[in-house]
């Protein structure tokens, strides 16, 4: 009697076991569809070499995930076929939008034309890829950062008349466009361009290079433009180990935190801020009403190709050592004491 009511209540314990796994495994059906259900977005860097970057990435993900979507996030690394394969599997995973920052956008034009034939909604984030039938393209003015770039040069007096320029890589549209906006200034000021180069890849080493490599042609010009702050890094190091550091006018663009220190040191006179933290918030945005297919017919459209596509552009700042404080620091972008890391506060001494 004994061993039959403990077989009933193991047999009872199994029961409700069994029920209890059964339980858990519709639980886990319910979360999987739960989460199918939400919007999914890829997104494929370039890299994360640029310092900006972080930031993009970061502020697109949390205002996704605000919306109440889901992001899935991949770095090239700098690599053309592994983007390629990376929104190949964006495609396989039925994303409803890809956000694509291009390293190579000729490269590109395939992969996106499968996407677009699979339903899926394409933003070129920041880059424009040629000649693709994208849904939207948000960057900012990159011919207006050329000029700004050009005419904070031009201010500080160029009495030789004569600049170098070190950019980008071709491969990146926004190149083209910054190098052009820079040119229309110099061509209007008389300011002859002695060379101009192009850093493969973003490579910053190549700018450095190419100073070490070049001081006849450093020693003839006023000022070096550089692509981004990245490759003024480099430059104003191998200016400093000439003593051309803070003689030679150098500009960049993006506000790294070091290129912020070296403008209130002396050593860079300008960089470009690009309120990244708006350009993702709005990509985000945008990229919600793609995935629900809301119109966004308010948008003015260019050309690319034979498409038209609708396009938002944001607008640039110069910063210089006078409105450091108002733009960076006001704004949240760098913390003063990071910034001002390196110049003395009032008060102190060498005592």
């Amino acid at each position: 009697m004994k061993r039959y009511v403990v077989l009933l209540c193991v047999l009872c314990l199994l029961s409700m076991s069994g029920c209890s796994k059964v339980e858990k495994e519709k639980e886990k059906e319910t979360l999987a569809e739960e989460k199918t259900d939400k919007i999914q977005i890829g997104m494929s860097f370039d890299s994360f070499v640029i310092e900006r970057w972080q930031r993009d990435r970061d502020v697109f993900v949390s205002t996704v995930k605000e919306l109440g979507a889901e992001v899935n996030v991949q770095n090239a690394n700098g690599d053309a076929n592994e983007q390629i394969e990376q929104i190949e599997y964006f495609i396989r995973k039925k994303m409803d939008v890809i956000v694509i920052i291009s390293i190579d956008s000729d490269e590109l034009r395939s992969v996106v034309k499968k996407a677009k034939n699979a339903g899926i909604k394409v933003i070129a984030y920041d880059r424009m890829i040629n000649e693709s039938d994208v849904d939207l393209f948000i960057s900012f003015d990159n011919e207006m950062v050329g000029k700004v770039m050009a005419e904070s040069l031009v201010q500080e007096g160029l009495e030789k008349k004569k600049v170098i320029m070190i950019c980008g890589p071709t491969t990146d549209n926004n190149v083209l466009y910054v190098d052009e906006g820079f040119r229309k200034v110099m061509d209007r000021e008389g300011v002859e361009i002695l060379d101009a180069i192009n850093c493969d890849g973003w490579k910053a080493e190549l700018g450095g290079d190419y100073v070490y490599a070049n001081m006849d042609l450093i020693e003839q010009v006023d000022g070096i433009m550089c692509g981004n702050d990245g490759i003024a890094t480099q430059v104003v190091r191998a200016l400093a180990e000439k003593r051309l550091a803070g003689k030679v006018f150098v500009i960049g663009q993006d506000a790294d935190l070091e290129a912020c220190q070296r403008i209130v040191e002396g050593t860079q006179i300008m960089t470009v801020y690009k309120p990244v933290e708006k350009l993702a918030q709005t990509a985000a945005e945008y990229a919600i009403k793609l995935a629900k297919k809301e119109p966004i017919d308010d948008l003015k459209t260019m050309k690319n190709g034979d498409k038209e596509v609708p396009y938002v552009f944001l607008e640039p700042i110069a910063v210089t050592k006078e409105n450091m404080d108002e733009v960076i620091i006001n704004s949240g972008y760098h913390l003063k004491e990071d910034v001002y890391l390196n110049v003395p506060s009032e008060g102190d001494s060498d005592e």
